[in-house]
């Protein structure tokens, strides 16, 4: 039998898929001082709760999010899951935007809720970033650390 706080979480999951979206739904699961915290510490916070969803569903419109394991101690909420789907939208970076490449994302993520009274006070999503940018075909650029490291020391 799932508790209040379990309902609440597994409906949010629910209302992001890519095949319901229902972004004013994601949002109005948190209080009014809820906050999202996400991928590469990012906070969204009031009006912009569902932005991240928005931006996933325009990567990879088809988003699934298979939740492995749900544990609930009162108010907290803690689940491993991953998040699944195909990459037909481009994807946004802080220096520009990876075209679609068609790749089946499937990425380890664990995500704690914080709730009172049956709404989000807090959303922590941690996902596999270096397992997500090898899935992408993303290098990271270790020369350009290394150069900077020891521009630095020097």
């Amino acid at each position: 039998m799932a508790t209040d706080a379990e309902a609440a979480v597994r409906k949010a999951y629910h209302v992001a898929e890519g095949d319901v979206l229902d972004v004013q739904g994601f949002v109005d699961l948190f209080a009014a001082d809820g906050v999202f915290n996400a991928i590469g510490g990012e906070s969204y916070r009031g009006e912009h709760l569902g932005d991240l969803i928005v931006t996933l569903a325009q990567m990879v419109p088809d988003i699934h999010r298979e939740l492995h394991r749900v544990n609930v101690l009162g108010d907290v909420v803690a689940v491993e899951l991953s998040i699944r789907g195909t990459v037909t939208g481009p994807f946004p970076t802080l220096a520009g935007m990876i075209q679609p490449t068609g790749v089946a994302l499937d990425l380890p993520c664990a995500d704690f809720w914080y709730l009172a009274d049956g709404k989000a006070k807090e959303f922590n999503c941690h996902v596999s970033v270096s397992v997500m940018l090898a899935q992408l075909s993303v290098e990271p650029h270790f020369a350009s650390a290394v150069a900077a490291s020891t521009a630095a020391s020097g």
